[in-house]
């Protein structure tokens, strides 16, 4: 870079004897030679200056990419250390649209700052230096005000307008996001034909961009036009000095020409700078959104000192733990709950009592406000999240695929797991007899969240997730909903082989799939109101023989 410089810097010089060689009128042929050999030096600093660019360019390339690399990863995994309430209320699309201007903005930073500001403001330095040796104050004067006035003003303008880039951003934004939600809901605004609907409020978004956009545009003219204002002005000055010097016989025709190359050089990069300046203010108003997601901190986080899950028995102790999403709206309360190493425990209600929000606390997507949740004596907030999760398998109730091949979906229960392992837990789930039925078998695409899959076809391959994962607590929450009664009873029946030795927690609607539990315990606006045995439980006649009675009203009804 330095180099670089350098060469650019003596570039004038040359190009000034050369001039002079040329205005001299005796001993031609002596200075003919001269005028060459300058020509040849000049074209040769020339190609210097360009070469010295590209090596500067090429080497620092590499560090460029790799920030970018690393700042992607360093987002990526930030996000997933995010707690589950951060990503409920997420909007997809303009959190991707402001990861993508992020990362380009921290690009542009880097190469810019290094690779403009710090030379531009090297290359003054020389110039100004040059100009008061070799002209004295005034020129270098002229120089320098000019600089400070331009610098000044692009920084105020800059300013001003920074507001209509952050504007544009959101707009930007609110398109993206509407666009991306519309069609990751294709179905649904094609159940209601709302598809004149979508289009309106999209093209509404569209239309707030134009408008910033439209602003933006604008502002850039007053900025640029101000710019060029003040350029135009030194040029003309310094041009008008350097004549008026030639004329009185001060300076030859080769200064007048090494001053207008000067200012040409000077004012070039700076008006560069001035764009530059521009794109630094626009990159930061990019990052902003970037730099406060790096800033928040995961409301669920493992402790200084946490240690790994040791598991024995694989026992799990829910003690006066209570819960609230909102102070308004308490969901548990005091509930006390024991698994026993090999148990198979499951929780029913009715919608809104707690169920599943036993499954949230127990992966630690949020914490409990109160009491504690144990495995094997240990409190889970004292264990590292990772050792949790990867003790327990989940069968969830719905079950969102990635836009990827069945073999694949499957897989990522395991990462590593062998093809054996993959085809035993297709077995398993009974999904053997549907993947053969397909063309491509486990090579099919599942497209977006799985959508091409039925509702139970996908809590299979999520049955199969579960298995392939060998963890030895079992979660299933209302893993059979989705199911025809031929498939629930097949599933069913490999669950029973799958939990053997397991620790399970099952959270049910369906309460015929749940009657050969250890232990069924009855919740109730966030309390466990009763526990026992299913035939315990119906002889109490109470909430549970309350909901048995109801359901197989319903049932029958439906029949």
């Amino acid at each position: 870079m330095i180099a670089a410089k350098l060469a650019s810097i003596t570039l004038p010089f040359i190009l000034k004897h050369i001039v002079d060689n040329l205005n001299i009128d005796d001993a031609m042929a002596q200075a003919m030679s001269a005028i060459i050999g300058l020509i040849v030096a000049y074209g040769a600093l020339r190609l210097a200056n360009v070469l010295f660019g590209e090596i500067r360019d090429t080497l620092f390339g590499r560090v460029t990419e790799r920030a970018m690399r690393r700042l992607g990863l360093t987002v990526f995994q930030h996000l997933h250390k995010l707690e589950l309430e951060f990503h409920l209320s997420r909007q997809t699309g303009g959190l991707s649209r402001d990861i993508e201007r992020g990362v380009s903005g921290i690009s542009f930073l880097m190469r810019f700052m290094v690779f403009n500001i710090g030379p531009t403001l090297l290359e003054l330095a020389m110039v100004v230096g040059v100009l008061l040796y070799n002209y004295g104050f005034t020129f270098a004067g002229i120089i320098l005000t000019s600089v400070v006035s331009y610098v000044w003003f692009s920084i105020k303008a800059t300013d001003w307008r920074t507001k209509y880039v952050k504007a544009q951003n959101m707009a930007d934004n609110a398109s993206s996001t509407r666009a991306i939600d519309s069609l990751l809901n294709f179905e649904t605004v094609r159940y209601f034909g709302n598809e004149a609907f979508e289009a309106k409020r999209y093209d509404q978004g569209l239309a707030d961009w134009e408008q910033a956009r439209r602003k933006n545009r604008l502002s850039l003219f007053a900025l640029n036009g101000g710019q060029a204002f003040i350029i135009a002005l030194a040029m003309t000055s310094m041009l008008g000095m350097a004549a008026y010097e030639v004329a009185k016989g001060n300076m030859t025709i080769g200064d007048f020409v090494l001053v207008n190359a000067f200012t040409m050089q000077i004012f070039m990069p700076l008006n560069f700078l001035g764009f530059v300046y521009r794109e630094i203010r626009g990159s930061l108003a990019n990052i902003e959104n970037l730099f406060e997601l790096l800033d928040r901190r995961p409301k669920i986080a493992d402790t200084e000192n946490a240690q790994t899950l040791k598991l024995k028995q694989a026992e799990i102790t829910f003690s006066d733990v209570s819960f609230a999403y909102t102070p308004e709206r308490q969901i548990l309360k005091k509930v006390n709950l024991h698994i026993r190493s090999g148990q198979k425990v499951a929780v029913v209600g009715e919608s809104g009592s707690g169920k599943s929000t036993l499954v949230k606390l127990l992966f630690r997507f949020y914490e409990s406000q109160g009491g504690s949740i144990t495995i094997d004596g240990q409190n889970i907030q004292h264990v590292t999240q990772d050792s949790l999760r990867n003790a327990i398998a989940i069968v969830p109730q719905d079950t969102v695929l990635f836009n990827d091949t069945l073999y694949e979906n499957i897989k990522y229960g395991r990462p590593g797991a062998t093809n054996e392992d993959i085809q035993q837990a297709i077995s398993l789930a009974h999904l053997s007899e549907f993947i053969d039925k397909l063309p491509n078998g486990l090579e099919t695409p599942v497209g977006e969240r799985g959508l091409k899959l039925s509702g139970g076809e996908k809590q299979r391959v999520a049955i199969a997730r579960a298995v392939l994962k060998q963890s030895p607590i079992l979660v299933f929450d209302e893993a059979t909903s989705s199911l025809d009664s031929q498939s629930e009873t097949a599933i069913l029946d490999a669950l029973k082989s799958v939990a053997k030795g397991h620790t399970s927690l099952v959270i049910a609607h369906r309460l015929s799939t749940i009657v050969d539990a250890d232990t069924i315990v009855v919740m109730h606006q966030g309390s466990i109101v009763e526990q026992g045995t299913h035939e315990t439980l119906l002889a109490q006649k109470g909430k549970y023989f309350d909901l048995w009675i109801n359901q197989h009203k319903q049932e029958n009804t439906n029949t």
